[in-house]
Formats: structure tokens, C-alpha cells, sequence
């Protein structure tokens, strides 16, 4: 137990920092306006989520082990996906009146992640069965 939090912690690290690198570079890309660093990390990071899930074993063998799915699907995702600061800032906009900017946050947000886990998964399951 104490071998997994020490994976999942460092990959917490590893994914806060990665997300706080792409939130910097898509303000200074995109400007403040919108949210969109944060709509990437969850895109993303969904679709990187769904290719692992799908990723269990290759023949009889698992390809990534438990406390490597763990230390990606829970520790480095976890702490690149950012629901938390999506939720943040929806609620700042609708706070402010931008009602259609909030609106297209959660609605885009929702559609792109649905997209990006199963394109994710399917890319998965097709390598996992070789076809990849």
C-alpha cells in the first residue's frame, strides 16, 4: 500500500505540473478570455484515460500492471485532469453574465471528453487485440 501512494503521489506531481505548463502556455497562446487550457488537459486527459483502460493485457499479460495503471489512470491523470478548476471556472463566468461562454465550457467540455475517451478506448482496444 505504502509503494502505491508513493506512485500515485509522484504521479500527482507529474500531472499537476505538466497541466500547470499547458494552462501557462495556452493563456500566453490564447489569451484569459476562455478557459482553454483547461478544456485541453480534460480532453486530453480523457482520451489518454481511455486508451489506457483499454490497454489490460496483451495476450495473458498485463501490459501495464497495477501500480502502473495506477500510477498513470490515478496519479498522473488525476493530477492533469482539472474538473475541480473547470468547475471554478464556469462558475466565474456565469457569476459575471457570460452565460453562453459558461454554456459552451460545459456543453463543449462534456461532448469533446465523450469523444476523446472513446476514440482513446477504441484506439486502445485495437492494439491491445493487434490490430493496431
Amino acid at each position: 500500500m505504502m509503494l502505491a501512494t508513493f506512485w500515485v503521489a509522484i504521479g500527482g506531481a507529474v500531472g499537476s505540473v505538466s497541466r500547470f505548463w499547458l494552462t501557462e502556455a495556452s493563456a500566453k497562446w490564447s489569451g484569459t478570455e476562455f478557459p482553454w487550457g483547461t478544456v485541453i488537459a480534460n480532453v486530453t486527459g480523457s482520451f489518454l484515460i481511455g486508451l489506457i483502460a483499454a490497454l489490460p493485457v496483451l495476450g495473458s499479460r498485463d501490459v501495464l500492471g497495477p501500480m502502473g495503471r495506477q500510477f498513470l489512470m490515478v496519479g498522473v491523470l488525476g493530477g492533469y485532469t482539472t474538473f475541480s478548476a473547470f468547475s471554478l471556472q464556469t462558475l466565474t463566468m456565469l457569476q459575471h453574465g457570460h452565460v453562453a461562454k459558461a454554456m459552451l465550457n460545459v456543453g463543449g467540455s462534456v461532448a469533446l471528453c465523450l469523444v476523446a475517451v472513446a476514440i482513446g478506448y477504441a484506439l486502445g482496444s485495437a492494439f491491445s487485440a493487434g490490430k493496431a
